[in-house]
């Protein structure tokens, strides 16, 4: 039996909900009928006795007088009723002749002789042999004298039993007829939903690796109520949720496998400048010193190169890893003071390039922050203006303080970033001028090292101008930052 119930629990669970539904909806309906069925025999039945019981009180009527003026029923009863008048006395009961009685009086005999003893009218049912179950019913005529009535209750009976009947076929029809309508229904109604799931496994169909970035599914707009409609809402705003992360993935894809390429091509240079220069110094061991100091000198270059790259990869590593505490050494410094000194040092290094500090209105306070790495976004600001500008170009440096921030402007009177590579200046190994020398142009980290800093510091680093004109505004919190 263990069994059985399990086996019939699991081919319930591997049922279709909409099956599982028009099951449901018939168990219920199947108690519905059940409980409006029992209710109506039930009334049907007190009826109908109420019915027997009224119609016997009426003819008994009329049966007592005759019986009181001629000491027997002389009016014949219903077919198959019965009727007897009885002389009790004591225990002892006699039925008086002629009488239309059956072959069992018993049970008649038996409510004569209650009723004796009785202050009021008696019924009860009976069944008497040969005969069937009769409704009974006793009343007194004259004292010592009982008239006792019979009614068959087969018609009652039979009645209900037709009712019972008719009642099972036309449930049993509302049933089928539910079922199989509310089954087509419920089909209609989950069509959206079954929709839904042809979409999902199209969505599991298709395949996430590549780099197109949106699914070429949806769910559809069939009609389905306030609820699907909400269901295919939440669904569509989801696969939105995920068009959107897969285009993400696949922008950090390419971005990661050009920064890889790029990082190779970038360390790949120098490598093999050492490798040559190396080669050169072992073949011309025995040169004069001069050419051999000329070597080394060039192997510790591109050594050194190569040394400041990966310090800037590796820095860049620990700002983007979250789970790290960015590198950061934090002290109350004067702002002002760090943009002159970076100042100074890029009029020594670059004497071709003019520069112009300035000072905004309001006096700059305090920050708390890692004034090395401020000092590192500074200097690659204003090395940036000067390698990609022409020597005479007019650099300018300004501090000043709006709104909660600290803001440093580093602008260049140069050609300017042409708009389409404003979006990716701070990209990394990224160059506006393509064919520039990396002796001069650098590695392209420079501005990606300057915005991670200042992102760390709880600020950035932007980009504004336009033709002729360029300016990096980078903005620091007054409160210290994150």
């Amino acid at each position: 039996m263990t069994g059985f119930v399990r086996r019939l629990r699991g081919t319930y669970r591997r049922t279709r909900l909409g099956t599982r539904l028009a099951l449901g909806l018939g168990v219920l309906s199947l108690a519905v009928f059940g409980v409006v069925g029992t209710v109506l025999t039930t009334y049907m039945r007190d009826y109908l006795e109420l019915q027997l019981g009224d119609q016997l009180k009426l003819i008994q009527a009329v049966q007592a007088k005759d019986a009181a003026a001629h000491g027997t029923v002389r009016r014949k009863p219903y077919y198959g009723w019965y009727t007897a008048v009885y002389d009790v006395s004591g225990d002892a009961v006699t039925l008086r002749r002629p009488s239309d009685v059956p072959d069992d009086t018993r049970a008649l005999a038996d409510l004569a002789r209650a009723m004796a003893h009785s202050d009021s009218e008696l019924t009860r049912t009976a069944r008497i042999e040969g005969e069937g179950t009769y409704r009974l019913r006793g009343c007194e005529v004259e004292p010592g004298v009982v008239l006792v009535s019979a009614a068959p209750v087969e018609d009652v009976e039979e009645t209900v039993e037709q009712l019972i009947t008719v009642q099972v076929v036309v449930f049993a029809l509302a049933l089928l007829a539910l079922v199989v309508f509310g089954r087509r229904m419920l089909r209609r109604g989950l069509k959206p939903l079954g929709d839904m799931a042809h979409t999902a496994h199209g969505i599991a169909s298709h395949d996430l690796t590549e780099s197109a970035a949106r699914l070429p599914l949806r769910a559809d707009g069939r009609d389905g109520g306030s609820e699907v409609a909400e269901l295919r809402t939440a669904f569509n705003t989801m696969l939105e949720h995920i068009d959107d992360s897969l285009a993400v993935r696949a922008e950090a894809e390419q971005r990661l496998r050009r920064f890889v390429a790029d990082a190779s091509h970038e360390l790949r240079t120098p490598l093999m400048s050492v490798r040559g220069y190396a080669d050169l110094f072992q073949y011309a061991a025995a040169n004069e010193p001069a050419e051999r100091d000329r070597h080394l000198a060039r192997l510790r270059a591109e050594a050194a190169r190569m040394g400041v790259l990966l310090d800037d990869l590796l820095l860049l590593a620990r700002l983007d890893a979250a789970e790290v505490e960015a590198p950061l050494r934090t002290a109350d410094t004067d702002l002002v003071e760090l943009v002159q000194q970076a100042a100074d040092a890029f009029r020594a290094s670059h004497p071709g390039h003019p520069l112009t500090v300035t000072a905004g209105p309001g006096a700059v306070p305090r920050l708390r922050l890692d004034p090395q790495r401020v000092r590192q976004v500074l200097d690659n600001l204003l090395t940036n203006a000067a390698v990609h500008t022409p020597a005479g170009t007019r650099v300018s440096a300004g501090v000043e303080v709006s709104g909660g921030w600290a803001l440093v402007r580093v602008g260049d009177e140069g050609p300017g970033v042409p708009a389409e590579d404003r979006e990716r200046v701070f990209d990394r190994f990224y160059r506006v001028d393509k064919a520039r020398s990396r002796d001069r142009g650098g590695s392209g980290l420079g501005l990606a090292v300057a915005r991670s800093l200042a992102r760390a510091h709880g600020g950035d680093v932007e980009l504004s101008g336009g033709p002729g004109a360029t300016v990096f505004t980078v903005r620091l919190p007054l409160d210290g930052g994150p």
